[in-house]
This record gives C-alpha cells, structure tokens and sequence, in this order.
C-alpha cells in the first residue's frame, strides 16, 4: 500500500526559515550552507555527518552582545563544544559555561580564558572543582549544601574563591518536563520555597575562603515566552533584598540561567531575544529601585539559541518501507547521533537534498537504524513521493544537544563535525570509527 499522496505542493517543503542564514539553493535539489554543497560534503565526509556554519555561530554571539550590550553572555557549552567552537566563542567576547573537568579541559586546552569560565553542575566530583580551581575558573555555582565546604577545603586556607548560589524560583517553563529546572522537586538548585537557598547562603557567607558574588537561577529549556523570566527575576530580587536584610550584604551580580528557545520547524515559535533584553532589563532595575538595592550585573547563559540553529545534520536514506499506512523512511544515523526525539519528544524537519524531487509530498515517518522502536528521528512529516534508497536527507537546527549527547550504542560510530565558512570546509570533529571503538576494550 502507498502512502497517501498530500495536496500541499512541493514548494511546502522549500522553506528555509529554520536554516542558517547563509543557507542558498542550488541547482538540482541541492542546498549550500557556509557556501559549500550539502551534497558534496556527504560525498567528501561520509553520512551521518554534522555541518557547523562559523558565521551563523558567530552572528547569533554578535546579537547577544548586542541585545545585552552590559550583561556578561556566557556560551553554554553543554549545547555543543569543540576547540573550534571555544574560540569562535572566545573571539566574539562571551563567557563559558561548562559542567565537568572535560569541558574545562577542552576550553583550557583550546586557549580560552579561564577567568570567564564558570562552572555548573548538581554533583560536582573532586577533580571538576579541582580543576576549576586550578586553571582559574572566574565562578563555581554552588548546587547543594555539602559543595561548600568541599569548595572551601579545596581552595585552601589561603585562597579566594568567587561563587554563586544556584536557587530554584519556584518558575515551571520549557518545552518537556525533564527541561524545567525552575521548579521544586527536581535535583537542580537549592529551593527558595523551604529556605534551602537562604540556609546555603548563610553557610557561603560565612566561608572566608569564598566570594559570594551573587545568585544564579535557571528555569528551563527551550522556553519561547519572556514572562517565565519576568516572574523568575522578581522572586530573584526579593530574595536579594531579604539577604541585604539579613546579613547586610549586596550582590554585584545576577545570572538568569539560558534556556531560550529555537523555532525547530518553520512556523514554530522562538523566544524574542529584543523583547527578552528590553523587558528583564526593565524588570530588574524597577525591583531593585523598589527595593532599594543597587542593580546587579546581567549574565545569561544562552546555548542552544547560538548553536542550534548553526547545524544540519546529513543522512543517507538505507530502506523505504511501507506498513499498512504508514511509510517508514530508514537513514545511516538515528538516536546514537540524535536522541533528542526519544527523549523529549524533539520534533525536526528533514529535507531531499542532491537532487529534484518528481512526485508530490507524502506523509513520512523517518528512523534511525537501531533496534529500537523509540527510534525515530522524525514523525509525521512531509517528503517527496518518490524517496528511494540513497537519496540525501539534511536536518537543520541540528547544531545543539546531538552531537554532545551521542554515545556509541550498536557500537555505531559518532559522527564528524564539519565546519564551514565562505565556501571552504573543514574537519573540526573527525568520525568515530571502529578501531576507536576496539582499542577502549582492553578486556580478554
């Protein structure tokens, strides 16, 4: 049985809305990102493949800085990094956000400056905050009450170290409930409903070894409506004002955490990065003025909003299967290189690249190539008629939480990041392959 035949013309499936702003069409049913032919860099790099475009990455740190000229904007590093991606970040004056010894290492080792890196993370090991004492990190944000001694034993009785405290405002917002941070209940944060935050303040406060330069919250992920931060700064400022009561003490800084959200499919809404910077800027200076605090310094830690829209994904298309009404187009990659679908739900839109599509579009199901029946990549989207074996498939907005989440299961390689820029490409992340995969197992 085939798969029903839509009205919708194939012009529905040429918007390009979602992809870098770079993206062009070529002749033939290609597209060119960076400059460069989608088609022939899965010729010249093999499939699955991860294209980066540079200047994407670098236009979207360019309207942070513009859109908080006097906020510290932290990358996110968890979004997606490699020594390339640290000093695009770098050279474009952003901060770093980083969670593990790994990615300070790797930042470290990419030449980035240690003093506006700040570490993250609900479960910190020895050797992260070792690390991060030892290269200089600017900030550790402390997650939980018995952080703060070990931060201070580490740091040594002579020592100095800047901290913030990560608070949880009681803000439920972001696309899937395993991305609300904001919440009570949830591993993340000391809660600012039973008093755990104000208690590990007190205990920061009473370190000599650590600086408490201000507080930290984060609400969530891939949230597209500025009030869930309008309401997160206010609970931020009351808690500020009742700790200037307290203790005495003013916080020089603020961190609002990252979370903003990306359009994943044409028509899809996106957080307004303008409105965000007018409207929490306002907020916080009319809390502050009320009550009669001094305005902290802004950070924000956006790391999707810069990194996702930057990447396509490319795949080659293995079976065309029809079961009962459905049509399952099966590609070389799947949940290894992408589990976002499988684990939030993430919905994509994939397109025919490399050659012109003849017949109309049909409903599709496209999965990847492990055994698992969670294993899809994309459901309920639209395709040409006539998809076959060895056609192109490119997924945009593929820049974030896929190649940093990938793992190697079914023993599948991870694959390459390619980077490209005026029309030139280059290996930034080189395949995972099955001798890599051999020489980590040692046993006999």
């Amino acid at each position: 049985m085939s798969a029903p035949v839509l009205t919708e013309p194939l012009a529905g499936l040429d918007d390009l809305s979602v992809w870098p702003a770079s993206t062009a069409r070529l002749p033939g049913g290609d597209l060119s990102v960076g400059g460069v032919s989608l088609a022939g860099l899965a010729d010249r790099f093999g499939t699955p493949a991860y294209v980066l475009d540079e200047d994407e990455v670098r236009s979207r740190c360019r309207a942070y800085r513009a859109a908080f000229p006097e906020a510290q904007v932290l990358y996110a590093a968890k979004a997606f990094l490699s020594r390339a991606m640290a000093r695009w970040i770098d050279e474009e004056g952003l901060g770093l956000d980083v969670c593990s010894v790994g990615e300070l290492e790797l930042a470290h080792a990419a030449g980035f400056p240690p003093e506006r890196m700040v570490l993250h993370g609900n479960a910190k090991t020895p050797r992260d905050i070792e690390t991060a004492l030892r290269l200089g990190a600017g900030r550790i944000v402390v997650d939980s009450p018995s952080e703060i001694a070990r931060i201070a034993a580490l740091t040594g009785p002579e020592g100095r170290q800047k901290v913030m405290v990560r608070v949880v405002p009681g803000v439920s917002a972001g696309g899937h409930e395993k991305i609300r941070t904001g919440t009570d209940g949830q591993k993340l944060g000391l809660s600012l409903t039973d008093g755990s935050a104000q208690h590990a303040i007190a205990r920061v406060l009473g370190q000599p070894q650590l600086e408490l330069t201000g507080l930290h919250c984060h609400i969530g992920s891939q949230i597209t409506d500025v009030k869930p931060y309008l309401v997160a700064v206010r609970r931020m400022v009351g808690l500020m004002a009742r700790v200037k009561d307290s203790h005495g003490v003013t916080f020089p800084e603020l961190d609002m955490g990252g979370g903003h959200g990306v359009a994943y499919r044409p028509g899809e809404p996106a957080l307004d990065l303008t409105a965000l910077a007018r409207r929490l800027g306002a907020e916080l200076a009319t809390g502050c003025a009320a009550a009669g605090l001094p305005v902290p310094r802004l950070a924000i830690e956006p790391g999707r909003a810069i990194a996702g829209p930057a990447g396509v994904a490319l795949y080659r298309v293995l079976s065309v299967k029809h079961t009962g009404p459905n049509l399952f187009v099966a590609v070389d990659g799947g949940m290894s290189d992408n589990p976002r679908p499988a684990l939030y739900g993430a919905r994509y839109a994939p397109r025919l690249i490399g050659r012109a599509a003849t017949a109309g579009p049909v409903a599709a199901t496209v999965v990847g190539r492990h055994c698992e029946a969670g294993d899809v990549l994309a459901s309920d989207v639209l395709l040409p008629g006539d998809i076959r074996s060895g056609d192109l498939l490119a997924v945009p907005v593929a820049g974030a939480y896929q190649v940093s989440m990938a793992s190697a299961y079914n023993l599948v390689g991870r694959p390459p990041v390619v980077a490209v820029h005026e029309g030139t490409a280059r290996l930034l992340i080189r395949r995972e392959t099955q001798e890599d995969l051999r020489r980590r197992d040692i046993g006999a």
